[in-house]
């Protein structure tokens, strides 16, 4: 069935005809609902585009100012305000956490390393059960849960992605040497210098930019085969959380620095667009050549004990691995996505910068197939310049 209203909007040069295309086909065959793809080539917008409709009825088009909630992309912009407290001086990656948050050294915990937490190595992936989801939105009161808690693995000797608390991890580093809650950080210090269209949660006053998300059809019993006691299941089941969250007030409101990251494409790439371009973007200066080179200090290679595929962590963000992600750019170049597809990439060697956000959400671990066909057009169309 085709959905001949879906069209592309925005604007694209002549080179990437192939990435708007793409979409087009998407939308029109109603894989995509809808979505926004942008990508800076060294700080010029050579694709930046949109199309299809914000909600299901397909009453309401998608403009380029349409927010939806990224998942775990959000933990691209997080990891970003880590890096910058750490170019100022505030942060140190090889400091142990309890340097900054005392409390955090308890039951084991003293020897987890700042870059522990931003690589998925701390051995804390998750809260210990019960946790529903309404005590991860009590952002301070579930930072201090994780800090009373034991590791579930030796901290640094291997990855489990900290799917849900990466934020209130991070967050709470951010809140201890600044005095910002982590949402205030990425407002004041981040998205507003750089008029980036990027928030943690979403203020009240943007809910009507706002696309619901889809929900990606679930097996209801993919968990039931997992052992109960491994890092894989507690982090996935404490809390359990279903896609329709995302569209509710409360998650709205919330602070997750892991997951309720609402933003434009756009917007998303302004912001990482600061790893790609050296640390400045137009005029403003976020990192050093210093701080970015610590995102390639690899810190685990091997399967992640709770995403259960190879990965390969830098501190903050992922890095290439053939196995897992054969359509990301290979060399100096990190990423990240978020449950459902969206994703953000950083390229330094061609100082480019990618970005997708949807609102139909996609199955698949980590991406989906519209991420791999997006990225794959934007790079086949790179190598033909």
């Amino acid at each position: 069935m085709e959905h001949t209203l879906a069209e592309v909007s925005g604007t694209y040069d002549a080179q990437f005809e192939s990435v708007k295309t793409a979409l087009k086909e998407r939308l029109r065959s109603g894989d995509e609902l809808g979505a926004s793809l942008y990508v800076d080539l060294d700080g010029e917008a050579v694709v930046d585009i949109w199309g299809g409709f914000r909600d299901e009825s397909r009453s309401t088009p998608w403009t380029r100012d349409t927010l939806t909630n990224v998942w775990s992309t959000t933990k691209a912009v997080t990891t970003l305000a880590a890096l910058v407290l750490v170019d100022r001086g505030l942060l140190d990656v090889d400091a142990p956490v309890s340097t900054y948050w005392p409390e955090f050294a308890a039951n084991g915990k003293e020897s987890v390393l700042v870059r522990h937490v931003l690589s998925h190595t701390s051995g804390v992936s998750g809260w210990e059960k019960p946790c529903a989801l309404d005590d991860i939105y009590l952002t301070q009161e579930a930072a201090e849960r994780l800090a009373t808690q034991a590791p579930w693995w030796e901290p640094g000797t291997a990855s489990g992605y900290h799917g849900m608390n990466f934020g209130h991890l991070v967050g709470e580093l951010v809140r201890r040497v600044t005095g910002q809650s982590l949402r205030s950080f990425v407002a004041t210090e981040l998205a507003g210098p750089l008029a980036a269209d990027f928030q943690i949660g979403v203020r009240k006053e943007d809910w009507s930019r706002v696309a619901d998300l889809i929900s990606p059809a679930v097996d209801p019993h993919a968990l039931d085969a997992l052992d109960p006691a491994s890092p894989m299941y507690k982090t996935l089941t404490s809390p359990l959380v279903g896609a329709d969250a995302a569209n509710t007030a409360d998650w709205r409101l919330a602070e997750i620095g892991a997951a309720n990251g609402h933003g434009t494409a756009a917007g998303l790439a302004r912001l990482l667009s600061a790893v790609s371009r050296g640390g400045v973007v137009d005029g403003v200066r976020l990192l050093s050549p210093e701080t970015i080179d610590l995102i390639f200090r690899e810190q685990a290679n091997g399967i992640d004990l709770v995403i259960g595929l190879p990965m390969r962590w830098g501190i903050g963000f992922a890095l290439p691995e053939v196995h897992t992600f054969p359509y990301m750019p290979k060399g100096r170049a990190c990423f990240w996505g978020g449950w459902g597809g969206s994703a953000v990439c950083m390229d330094l060697d061609r100082r480019l910068t990618l970005s997708y956000t949807m609102n139909k959400m996609g199955g698949g671990v980590v991406g989906s197939e519209r991420t791999k066909s997006y990225i794959s057009a934007v790079y086949a169309a790179i190598e033909a310049i």
